[in-house]
């Protein structure tokens, strides 16, 4: 086939549809049925899905209910047809001892009694508040809060606040009894109600005193609401590196002295976040924890709930940051005798026994060149940990996933699933059982029901079967490593082509690129369709891999974003692409485009303005191109703090100039994750560098890359770019119709 022609956008258009429900018995996340040994999950089946019971002690799987009589009394409810392949939710919670089912379709919240089949509306769904990107820190409590009050674990009294002072009454009115427990707060230091927390004996509370920093608002003009004909104005709260915090100001209040400690803050000055009390069980402290501004200290703190003084448990202090958003694992033993605690002190995310009393390590739990992913379970009465790690089975993908247990002197390490594929598992309360899902890119899903101990399969509930899928035309995208710029660190990475690939073909080369230093983004699970696999089939060859700087892999790899974010692992990925086109003649290394939404669209920015000779096509998708206009957290976790030249080093505003290549850039202009006016502060500086550009604003949009319209844009983009054709004029003609399976 040519490239670039309609005939080649219809074919990716119809891909996901032709390929929809192919896949036979692809079974999704099981959940378990409260403290049962049973469980439900949803799969494919030829014309739609199917509800699955398994009972673990039996072996056995039955559908979880009937689906022809649920979709006739939905359909009886909503006056039109309901499919029972395609019944119009895609999760179920069990309810009155597993003999009715709840779920939420079309606006509504329902319930099915299993033996009966009625069918009953019980209200409309709750709305679900889109999240935001910023921090809201929310301002001083209204008077009116003292109508919320926190009763004590004993039942005899409540704390409440009032003019922004901690009060305690009786609960009994007949006693008549109220007393203040505060005298210093104020409209400009002032307590706050969720922060009230009563020790287990009710005789004392933590709580926090607020001096309020820098409130900043985002302003929001919607230019096209659908339900009035005028533009709609709103604002968002919302803070960004460098602003002024609020200061949380522990303090221990006294109930039978009536008195407030101030605790002092020596070994918690600036904090960037304090986490919510916890109480000893004993009553003798209570602890938080200290994030430091610039994320370079955390401890955790114990405060003495007689005196109010302050120790810190255990302090990281490492030279770069501590990625508390997505390494920070606490478990205390025995009311703090002891903490299992996840640190990459010795290089690798590890668990470790630190004494509770001296901070010291008592051992460490975990060791290796390889790191732990997840903890799921401390059992504390059998002395030992269930954790997830990767990379410990040297030559295969050092991403995959495998559940482990082990004993928290650090022996008995057990593998608890196994094979070369990445595995999810999701243990019963008890952790008796554990049911596994593995699969690769090129392998599809397997799920096995274990025993949990013996490791034994007591059932294979779900092979799935894409004989169909193949015979369609599917094909698997290559798995693909090269080394990064050290010489010796393997880069992994995913190829896509065309279905119709001809090798003895050149192909311009899209990169997909998510930089975040948070995760790593390659796919290492099978997916019966991929969106870079139908932009594979406009005519170019698609690739994902993850370069330094991100995550789950050594602490060294990681370092590599630390206030570098303008790096995103470009010197790796380049080296990348040379050794897949010094390998395979058909990989146009010339003509590299490339595509990135969020933290990857200021990197697909970035590609085209620090590596002109390399990127030559960019679409940018509502990108944090300037790291002091984003969110506060995302942005100094990495970046740091104070503010330095990193920021501006980073900054695809300040380095707009640099425009070599071809660039598209999207923004909705209701974005409450990354600020719109980041990409229109990269557009005035485009315009003053006297560059050529794209821009595509997408009215009432949030935080987007544009939906069907944007990936549209996208492929006719990459198409006039890379290939040198002129895409279809769809003004003239109607969009590409799914292709016929």
């Amino acid at each position: 086939p040519a490239q670039g022609t309609r005939a080649d956008y219809e074919r990716s258009s119809g891909l996901r549809e032709k390929w929809q429900g192919l896949a036979v018995d692809l079974p999704e996340r099981p959940s378990w049925i409260g403290t049962t040994h049973r469980f439900w999950y949803r799969k494919s089946v030829p014309g739609g899905f199917q509800f699955v019971l398994v009972d673990a002690d039996k072996a056995s799987k039955a559908p979880a209910f009937d689906p022809i009589r649920v979709a006739a009394e939905l359909a009886g409810s909503l006056k039109k047809w309901i499919d029972p392949k395609k019944l119009p939710f895609t999760s179920i919670a069990f309810v009155d001892a597993e003999k009715a089912i709840q779920f939420e379709a079309e606006g509504f919240r329902w319930k099915f009694e299993l033996e009966s089949g009625v069918l009953s509306k019980l209200g409309p769904v709750e709305p679900r508040r889109p999240g935001g990107g910023g921090l809201g820190q929310g301002g001083p409590p209204a008077e009116a809060a003292s109508a919320s009050a926190k009763p004590s674990p004993d039942g005899q009294w409540e704390a409440f606040i009032r003019d922004y002072n901690v009060f305690v009454r009786a609960i009994d009115k007949a006693k008549k009894m109220e007393f203040p427990l505060s005298y210093d707060g104020g409209e400009g230091n002032y307590y706050t109600y969720r922060s009230l927390v009563w020790s287990p004996d009710s005789k004392k509370i933590a709580a926090v005193r607020i001096k309020p920093g820098f409130h900043r608002f985002l302003t929001y003009i919607e230019s096209s609401p659908v339900d009035q004909r005028q533009p709609k104005y709103s604002e968002f709260e919302y803070a960004k590196p460098g602003d002024v915090l609020d200061l949380d100001q522990p303090v221990l209040l006294l109930l039978e002295d009536r008195r407030s400690i101030a605790v002092d803050n020596a070994r918690f000055p600036n904090p960037y976040d304090l986490t919510p009390a916890v109480w000893r069980k004993d009553s003798r402290a209570f602890t938080f924890e200290y994030n430091q501004r610039g994320h370079q200290v955390y401890r955790i703190i114990e405060v003495n709930g007689t005196t109010g003084a302050v120790r810190a448990v255990l302090s990281e202090e490492p030279k770069t940051f501590f990625c508390y958003s997505s390494k920070k694992f606490r478990f205390d033993l025995a009311d703090g005798k002891d903490v299992v605690w996840m640190s990459e002190r010795d290089g690798w995310n590890h668990l470790y026994l630190i004494d509770g009393a001296t901070g010291l390590v008592k051992n460490q739990i975990t060791k290796g060149e390889w790191v732990v992913r997840e903890v799921d379970k401390v059992d504390e009465t059998a002395g030992q940990v269930y954790f997830q790690a990767s990379g410990m089975d040297p030559g295969i993908d050092p991403y995959f996933v495998q559940y482990f247990r082990i004993n928290l002197d650090g022996s008995g390490l057990t593998r608890l699933t196994e094979g070369e594929a990445n595995h999810t598992a999701v243990y019963s309360s008890d952790m008796a059982y554990m049911v596994d899902t593995r699969s690769r890119v090129d392998s599809p899903p397997v799920m096995n029901v274990r025993r949990t101990l013996s490791r034994e399969v007591v059932l294979t509930a779900e092979t799935t079967d894409i004989s169909a899928l193949v015979k369609a035309g599917w094909k698997a995208p290559e798995v693909f490593t090269a080394k990064a710029r050290d010489g010796r660190t393997d880069i992994w990475g995913v190829i896509y082509r065309p279905l119709a690939f001809n090798p003895k073909k050149k192909y311009p080369v899209i990169e997909n690129i998510y930089a975040g230093p948070h995760g790593s983004f390659a796919p290492k699970t099978f997916s019966a369709y991929s969106a870079m696999q139908a932009l594979a089939e406009i005519g170019f060859i698609v690739v994902q891999m993850d370069g330094l700087g991100t995550s789950n892999r050594s602490k060294e790899f990681h370092d590599y974003a630390w206030k570098n974010l303008g790096d995103a692992g470009f010197p790796d990925r380049i080296l990348w692409h040379k050794a897949a086109a010094a390998k395979y003649p058909s990989y146009d290394i010339t003509r590299v485009g490339i595509y990135g939404t969020s933290a990857g669209g200021q990197s697909a920015l970035g590609g085209l303005l620090f590596h002109p000779e390399f990127y030559k096509a960019g679409f940018a998708a509502c990108g944090c191109h300037d790291n002091r206009m984003d969110k506060i957290w995302w942005n100094e976790q990495w970046m740091g703090w104070p503010l330095g030249p990193e920021y501006a080093a980073a900054s695809n505003v300040d380095n707009a100039y640099r425009l070599q290549g071809k660039l598209l850039l999207i923004v909705g202009e209701m974005d409450q994750n990354v600020d719109p006016a980041s990409t229109y502060q990269v557009v005035n500086a485009l315009i003053k560098a006297n560059k050529t550009f794209d821009l595509l604003v997408i009215p009432g949009a949030g935080h987007t890359a544009g939906g069907d319209y944007g990936a549209r844009k996208r492929n006719d983009f990459f198409v006039h770019a890379l290939l040198g054709v002129e895409p279809p004029d769809w003004n003239k003609s109607e969009p590409p119709e799914p292709a016929k399976k």
